[in-house]
């Protein structure tokens, strides 16, 4: 999928992916996808909470290994 903006959050812990999360997506504008690499695996969770939380789409969320790939599109 065709994304706007990418985030490393790789080797960050809970609330850093979320609040950079927070941060980049607030640069986007109406309907463009942010694209966030993460590793720690309480993200998952998270990012499914900040979804509902906030209106914006969680696309997907892919496990490789120990990295998650997350898709989010802007509200």
């Amino acid at each position: 999928m065709e994304f706007h903006m990418e985030l490393d959050a790789r080797e960050l812990h809970c609330p850093l992916p979320i609040l950079k999360a927070k941060k980049a997506l607030a640069e986007l504008q109406s309907g463009e996808v942010l694209r966030i690499m993460a590793t720690d695996p309480g993200s998952v969770r998270d990012f499914q909470a900040f979804a509902k939380q906030t209106g914006n789409a969680l696309l997907s969320h892919v496990q490789t290994g120990r990295e998650f790939v997350f898709l989010m599109r802007r509200k």
